[in-house]
């Protein structure tokens, strides 16, 4: 695709922090007054429906510097036994709130490194889950997964359990850029594993790449998206460092002065839409490529893609249950989050009670500007009709777009042109009522848009 030119002072202007918008509100932002009671109840209201299950496993052998997730170094196996004990307490809890055991159609288990689990343990993990809720024949599994504990044997576990989807986080192939954020694996290492995958059936592969490390260069960086591409992953995530040391600060340990500055940043940005869809890849929502025959693709083609707290995604779950500690949901009028601290969420699961620590309910307005958030970073389009009813305020602040030319204004609908897909999130800010203005000029909760 033919790339706009970004003029510098535009680029400066829009370079806010700002939300991604997994949720709206972002969770910065939720009221509170959602305890274990209310989550219990909401749990009692479910219904039918699609239901999709996101399982939180922390657990990983050494700390990437770049990692904003919440995540537990140990090398000790009787600690992740200990975790899914306790993760069995929760599953029940939740199942016995419930009232029945509900039909599962989509299963995610992140972390941490999911796969640092051992093949026992993976298999213990997706019994509790078979255990407590019905499996749907149709249900989509997948995993995350990093490259360096992979063994063929463990693929043939998850393979044979039923994930379908697996996700390998490659972030940099660069040495020098490994060595600063603590993430070594040669392009070797990771060619075998995209190997074993696919002779073990899965369907499709995901590759996540990183920019906006520390070191990283056009050169350097182009040689990593050349590696990817041909590594001829179904879906390539590529995502921008979040640089948030005031909420991880393990990320202090990395070289500070080394991070791109805001021109470089952005032309490595520039650079991966460049090569990934000049290689056939259908450029996604915010970060995301897929091939044009993935289901990914073919949601967002056909307008039924959708964004949650999981990225985006193909199928439209009317509930998200989370389990395990950092984990978030959404269930009825309600987002929901575990306690982030493994020893809390241990204690309140000890105790007998749901570990929420926090959550929203959300409103009528929420519902609607979620709406249209969700139609415009999926989309790239939004119907006038969705704007809220705020007395031409927000029209008028895509006027300021438009003159910027990030969007048209039609008569129905705005439209995102090829320079505003770069500034998606700054456009979502405007629909944003938990916003102050001018947009970016709070506290720093949240990493930067561009």
């Amino acid at each position: 695709m033919s790339l706009p030119v970004i003029p510098p002072e535009l680029l400066a202007k829009y370079d806010t922090p700002g939300p991604r918008y997994t949720s709206y509100p972002p969770v910065p932002d939720w009221s509170g007054g959602v305890d274990e009671t209310v989550y219990r109840t909401a749990l009692a209201s479910l219904g039918d429906g699609d239901l999709a299950l996101y399982v939180h496993l922390p657990f990983c052998a050494a700390k990437c510097l770049y990692c904003g997730c919440t995540a537990t170094v140990t090398t000790r196996a009787e600690v992740v036994d200990q975790y899914l004990e306790r993760l069995e307490a929760e599953l029940r809890m939740v199942t016995e709130a419930v009232g029945y055991a509900p039909v599962l159609r989509e299963l995610h288990w992140g972390g941490g490194t999911p796969n640092f689990l051992s093949d026992g343990q993976l298999v213990r993990a997706f019994d509790l889950i078979a255990t407590y809720f019905t499996l749907a024949d149709d249900i989509e599994c997948s995993v995350e997964a990093d490259p360096r504990l992979v063994t063929e044997t463990q693929l043939r576990w998850l393979r044979g359990l039923g994930f379908t989807r697996i996700s390998f986080g490659v972030q940099d192939l660069d040495p020098r850029v490994q060595e600063e954020i603590g993430r070594v694996q040669s392009i070797e290492l990771i060619t075998d594993v995209v190997d074993l995958a696919r002779r073990q059936g899965f369907e499709s592969l995901n590759v996540d790449v990183i920019y906006g490390l520390p070191h990283q260069s056009v050169q350097s960086f182009g040689d990593t998206l050349d590696a990817v591409i041909a590594l001829n992953p179904d879906r390539i995530a590529c995502f921008g460092y979040a640089h948030v040391p005031w909420i991880r600060p393990h990320q202090r340990r990395m070289d500070e002065a080394a991070l791109p500055d805001r021109a470089l940043r952005f032309a490595l940005y520039q650079l991966a839409v460049e090569r990934f869809t000049e290689a056939g890849y259908v450029w996604i929502g915010l970060d995301h490529f897929a091939r044009p025959d993935d289901e990914l693709a073919r949601a967002a083609d056909e307008g039924r893609l959708h964004r949650d707290f999981m990225g985006y995604t193909t199928r439209q779950s009317r509930n998200l249950i989370g389990v395990g500690v950092s984990a978030i949901g959404e269930v009825g009028d309600y987002f929901i989050q575990n306690f982030a601290h493994l020893g809390d969420w241990q204690r309140a699961v000890d105790a007998g009670l749901l570990p929420v620590t926090r959550g929203h309910k959300l409103t009528a307005d929420d519902r609607a500007r979620g709406h249209a958030i969700r139609q415009l970073l999926c989309n790239s389009h939004l119907d006038r009709a969705l704007l809220p009813d705020d007395e031409g305020r927000t029209l008028d602040a895509f006027r300021a777009f438009e003159a910027d030319g990030l969007v048209l204004i039609g008569d129905q609908s705005i439209s995102v042109t090829s320079m505003g897909r770069f500034f998606l999130r700054n456009l979502a800010m405007a629909l944003d009522a938990y916003r102050t203005p001018p947009l970016g000029s709070e506290a720093p909760r949240f990493s930067r848009t561009v």
